[in-house]
């Protein structure tokens, strides 16, 4: 395993920023907490970038920015949150998705809602979600069919 270089992160940073941003908003349903996470994961992978081993470093990527969302949704709770007005008038619809989907993944609790992205989003496996979040493969499905019918639920159409 030789030093890894500088140019070599650039490369890998250059191709992965759009697809873990995408996951990042999907995991914590706002652009500006999805950069911040996304700028998280980036400097922890490059604080290791020469040791990390080029076949997981997706995972391991991966596996930071769950970590990191995670992590920030703890902290959250112990902040005192005051309403803001948001910058901009917001879209009705999230981009690429059904309108009221990313409303329906927020009241999702944060596992679930990472299971769910991880499995659907990023398209992983049962056991490459396990092992992503440390949990029990039982658990992955189990937590992941509590999630789709809830999102069911949530997003089914009203008989009027």
């Amino acid at each position: 395993m030789g030093s890894r270089t500088d140019a070599e992160f650039s490369e890998y940073f250059a191709g992965r920023v759009g697809g873990l941003r995408r996951v990042a908003y999907a995991l914590c349903g706002d652009w500006h907490t999805a950069d911040d996470l996304v700028q998280t994961t980036f400097v922890k992978v490059y604080q290791h970038w020469r040791r990390t081993r080029p076949e997981s470093l997706d995972a391991y990527t991966r596996r930071i920015l769950v970590n990191a969302f995670l992590s920030h949704r703890r902290d959250r709770r112990r902040e005192t949150v005051v309403a803001e007005p948001p910058d901009a008038a917001v879209d009705a619809a999230e981009p690429g998705g059904h309108e009221g989907l990313g409303r329906a993944l927020q009241a999702l609790p944060a596992r679930q809602r990472a299971v769910v992205v991880l499995r659907h989003l990023e398209d992983l496996s049962v056991a490459e979600v396990a092992e992503l979040l440390g949990m029990a493969e039982g658990t992955v499905r189990s937590q992941t069919a509590r999630a789709v019918d809830a999102l069911r639920r949530t997003l089914a159409p009203t008989k009027e």
